[in-house]
This record gives C-alpha cells, structure tokens and sequence, in this order.
C-alpha cells in the first residue's frame, strides 16, 4: 500500500537531486494508478518531480511538466514500452514513446504526442 494512493508512494515522485521537491498531481496519480490495474504489475517511476536544476542535468526541456510534478517517465515491469503506450493514447493528455520508457503528463489543453530517442 503507498501514502498517497493505493500502488505509490510520494517518495517515488521525489525529485531524483534530493532537494525535496515532490510534488504530484492528482490526475497524473490516478492515471498511474489506472496503468497499475490495467497491466497487474508494478510500475516503476524513473523520473518524475523535477526541481530546475535537476530538469537542466537530465536535459529536460526548459518548460517540461516535470517541473509542476505533472509529468512521469515509467517503466511497466514485463511490459513493452510501445504496449503501455498503446494502453495509454486515450487517457494520457501527453504522451512520449520512448524506446525503453514511456512519458504520460496531465497537460491542459491540446493533447500531445511523440515519438523520442
């Protein structure tokens, strides 16, 4: 059981520097939590709250969603990035395919879709 829902716990959405930073929206959160139930293993954030000097280390664009703590790179244990990808094109309102992770952010607006590196 996480702290903040059901399968996450805050310290996952931690800044990866350590300043502290961890904040998380909550739609972000629950679509997390929607790609939890759907594949039934656990996921796995590799990079979520970004304060700025960690964004402009990992070489995040300078207006990245990160930085608002509504943004998530993850990792589905056993399964492919292209298929949690799939799963996630009509929840997801930013959605990145990369080749061994996917981006989901809670963007307002007009959604938004890539294919990176």
């Amino acid at each position: 059981m996480g702290d903040l829902s059901k399968n996450f716990n805050r310290s996952e959405f931690a800044c990866r520097c350590l300043c502290g930073q961890d904040t998380v929206d909550a739609v972000l959160l629950e679509q997390l939590e929607e790609v939890r139930e759907h594949f039934g293993v656990p996921v796995t954030i590799t990079s979520a709250n970004r304060c700025l000097f960690d964004n402009e280390r990992v070489g995040g664009v300078f207006n990245s969603l990160h930085l608002e703590g509504r943004a998530a790179d993850i990792i589905v244990r056993d399964i492919d990035p292209d298929d949690v990808a799939n799963f996630l094109e009509d929840i997801a309102s930013g959605l990145g395919r990369y080749t061994t992770f996917t981006h989901l952010d809670s963007r307002s607006g007009i959604p938004a879709r890539w294919s990176g590196a």
